[in-house]
């Protein structure tokens, strides 16, 4: 058994230690909102907050994170910066197919906590490495300007 807590709660999973976080949300705890994309940490569909940084999940052991804090795209919008995301994705139709989106998200939700104001060269820091297959990149660099405008 590991214990971990995810969105505020915690949680006694029957999983090894070595078992990546991204099944035992997904299997284990049926929060299928964060995605497997690639399972090399490569294209950030698997993004959560681990103590408030932006991790990959698809090869992060859960034996990792007992103890820490994680969040998920199902409670991010319950901060400041992942509401105000989540608004602004909405409000810019970021979105087409969707599926990079929760990854997407959590990324830009954990560079508002760490730098409110970001100019261009601290998005493509951040987002460098979370692919959009649909190429809305120009439209999540206006979606993260305006999340950090709406404080």
């Amino acid at each position: 058994m590991v214990s971990v807590t995810v969105n505020g709660q915690a949680h006694e999973v029957d999983a090894p230690p070595d078992m990546p976080l991204l099944w035992v949300l997904r299997d284990l705890l049926h929060l299928t909102g964060t995605k497997f994309g690639c399972g090399i940490a490569q294209c950030g569909a698997c993004t959560v907050h681990v103590d408030g940084a932006p991790l990959r999940s698809c090869l992060l052991p859960i034996g990792s994170v007992a103890g820490k804090q994680v969040t998920t795209i199902e409670a991010v919008g319950q901060t400041p910066a992942g509401a105000r995301v989540q608004k602004a994705w909405l409000d810019l139709e970021v979105i087409q197919c969707g599926y990079c989106q929760s990854g997407q998200i959590m990324s830009a939700a954990a560079l508002l906590n760490t730098i409110p104001n970001p100019d261009d060269a601290d998005i493509d820091a951040a987002m460098a490495g979370n692919i959009c297959r649909c190429g809305t990149y120009v439209r999540i660099r206006e979606a993260i300007k305006a999340a950090a405008k709406s404080v």
